[in-house]
């Protein structure tokens, strides 16, 4: 089989992975934020639920009660003034049992906000974060620009650590949503907003963009990794470094690939001549478990796949096509893999 054909077949099996993002669950929370949301919920759910066998009950036993006999022609039913009084006082009784319901549930939603809101640990993580169409950029901003952290769609946190996040959009309003660890969250162009969490579980958890954003909304998707604090200094480290040197010819050929084509006009691999912040930075790509969004697994034939076609996977992506020849597609995949 030539590279061509191989790195088809390649594509080919990365479309029909099974793909495991994380945990995506709003009844299984992981974060004393999620938490709340999930009390709030189960509240609501049991209040409705009583509500329901109250109101089925009496449709129940209205019907029981009631019975018609047909005759011609239809007699004048006179005006019973004591039912009209009952069906008025049962009608008036459902509506203040609503409201008070409605009243009861919006109050325990306030305290429920002020919960999640409230902060009370000190020395968190800040974490800046920034939608797209359609991917999201992480950045964790330090003093000194050169202990800045730019990643994308991966989140790295450490457990049991508070981390406040900063967000922003670039272009339309986004919404952060990682039901696992806290509520949807709106970015909006032009503000600047701030929200904070803490992972008490580790784990891979997965987040949605919950606001409708364009034509690739549901490809707009990102992990949280929640880690020791060990393993989240060691992540960081890693991340501060340059790109690594190829260590094999393809990946220097792809290196070299990289840097006289497209691709160096949108993205940035610290370490080379490569520094546009159009699309995401790829100094360590290899890193991540997922590519586009969370769209693929982060495989070879997936990025070839991603590489040479976007728009066949994610139609409207600000990605244009990359036609190369396959030798030259192979290289460029390789070096893509050696950033780790």
């Amino acid at each position: 089989m030539n590279a061509g054909l191989r790195l088809i077949a390649l594509h080919l099996f990365a479309q029909t992975e099974v793909l495991d993002p994380g945990s995506h669950h709003v009844l299984q929370p992981s974060a004393p934020q999620a938490g709340n949301i999930e009390w709030l919920y189960w509240v609501t759910f049991w209040i409705l639920f009583v509500v329901f066998v109250l109101m089925i009950a009496a449709f129940t036993g209205a019907g029981a009660k009631t019975r018609v006999v047909v005759s011609y022609p239809l007699p004048i039913i006179e005006k019973d003034a004591e039912g009209d009084r009952r069906a008025g006082w049962a009608v008036g009784s459902a509506i203040g049992i609503t409201v008070i319901t409605l009243f009861v549930i919006l109050v325990l939603s306030v305290i429920t906000g002020k919960r999640v809101e409230g902060l009370t640990s000190k020395n968190p993580v800040t974490i800046q974060i920034t939608g797209h169409q359609w991917w999201w950029e992480v950045t964790y901003p330090n003093s000194q620009a050169d202990q800045t952290v730019t990643t994308a769609n991966e989140i790295h946190v450490p457990v049991g650590t508070p981390v406040v996040v900063l967000t922003n959009s670039k272009d339309v309003i986004h919404s952060f949503w990682a039901p696992n660890i806290t509520g949807k969250r709106d970015l909006l162009p032009g503000y600047s907003s701030a929200f904070w969490f803490e992972v008490n579980k580790a784990g891979i958890y997965h987040g949605q963009c919950a606001e409708f954003c364009g034509l690739q909304h549901a490809h707009m998707g990102f992990s949280i990794v929640a880690e020791s604090v060990d393993e989240f200094q060691a992540w960081q480290q890693q991340q501060l470094k340059p790109a690594a040197e190829p260590s094999t010819s393809d990946a220097m050929r792809g290196r070299e690939v990289f840097l006289t084509h497209a691709c160096l006009m949108c993205h940035t691999i610290r370490g080379t001549d490569a520094g546009s912040r159009l699309g995401p930075d790829l100094t360590h790509v290899a890193s991540r478990n997922m590519i586009a969004a969370e769209t693929l697994p982060n495989t070879a034939g997936a990025l070839a796949g991603w590489v040479v076609d976007p728009q066949r996977i994610k139609p409207g992506t600000q990605m244009s096509p990359n036609p190369l020849v396959p030798d030259d597609l192979q290289a460029v995949v390789a070096y893509l893999q050696s950033l780790d």
